[in-house]
């Protein structure tokens, strides 16, 4: 059947007005639908995937759940590692380690850097030694990681055991004394927010491995910790007003003449925030312990301090413990 134009006419014009219609509907539809304030549902969690320490800006793991906040190792770590060792069969004794294809002891390769001026270093005519800063090849070849009586790597299980027992965080303000080549110290800038961590150290080549070598091979330039050279437990450097909530000595105490220890133990005493802050000392207190039970307490009263505990740290790194002594300022 034949339709007239005036009939085929009125057909299109009912369809067009449809479709607009629709389109205009649909367009709301969707908009509404991406304004849309849902919930998202949270996305499957998986230990197995959760890899190393997340490298959050807070220095602590990362993440959520259990793992928030956590600095030290847990329980369930150490299985963790137990249980890898076990499924790649691995034993933990009489394994030697295979060097690489080029193997060099340090002193060779202090050797090699010396004759050579390293492996990538090209003499041109006219041309200058490209390095922006020149590092000491003992620095490069980390023979300063040699110079403590234990590995290393115990600087990051030091870090774990006070952070924790201090419920440190990135906030804190740290002061270390005696932090040699930032073997502890490290761990404290990377995990603290830029400048909360000063250091007062003696020894010039230490410092020289800190600054050159340590700081720049960590990527811990941006962190601006203030470590200053002095020695006599001299802090005026540090600024009268700073307040830390830690101040700690690994191993250094027991290097010092009794008398020193007091006189730095009295400068510190108004640096530290009243009754939260923390002294922690390692491995002894003969300064304290020399004078007897109730004339150390009589001395630590006059100076507004109090002793609060010892404490005993087994190490994951290393097949012994450590001892730690800790202070505070007393409430009065």
């Amino acid at each position: 059947m034949a339709l007239s134009s005036k009939g085929g006419v009125s057909t299109v014009t009912v369809l067009v007005l449809s479709i607009s219609v629709a389109a205009v509907f649909l367009f709301f539809l969707l908009s509404s639908l991406y304004s849309c304030s849902c919930p998202i549902p949270p996305a499957p969690s998986s230990v197995g995937s959760d890899v190393g320490d997340g490298g959050g800006g807070g220095g602590g793991r990362g993440g959520s759940g259990a793992f928030e906040g956590r600095i030290s190792t847990s329980a369930e770590d150490v299985e963790w590692v137990k249980g890898q060792i076990r499924v790649n069969g691995l034993r933990m004794q009489d394994n030697v380690l295979r060097k690489g294809i080029n193997p060099r002891t340090r002193q060779q390769q202090l050797q090699d850097l010396i004759e050579f001026k390293g492996i990538s270093h090209y003499e041109e005519p006219g041309e200058g030694n490209h390095t922006a800063l020149p590092c000491p090849g003992e620095l490069l070849v980390e023979e300063h990681h040699s110079n403590y009586g234990e590995p290393w790597a115990g600087g990051r299980d030091v870090f774990e055991f006070i952070a924790e027992s201090v419920h440190l965080s990135p906030d804190s303000r740290v002061l270390e004394i005696g932090c040699g080549t930032l073997r502890v110290g490290l761990h404290f800038i990377r995990y603290l927010n830029p400048e909360h961590y000063h250091c007062l150290e003696r020894d010039e080549l230490s410092l020289m491995a800190a600054f050159r070598y340590e700081l720049p091979s960590q990527g811990l330039l941006y962190k601006r910790p203030l470590i200053v050279r002095g020695e006599d437990m001299d802090f005026s450097r540090f600024g009268s007003g700073v307040v830390y909530d830690l101040i700690y000595a690994s191993a250094v105490f027991l290097h010092m003449p009794d008398k020193l220890v007091w006189v730095g133990l009295e400068r510190l005493a108004n640096k530290l925030k009243p009754y939260e802050g923390r002294i922690f000392v390692s491995h002894n207190i003969k300064f304290c312990s020399r004078l007897g039970g109730e004339e150390c307490t009589k001395r630590l009263t006059s100076l507004g301090l109090e002793y609060v505990a010892k404490h005993t740290h087994d190490s994951l790194l290393f097949n012994h413990y450590e001892i730690w002594f800790e202070f505070r300022r007393s409430k009065a």
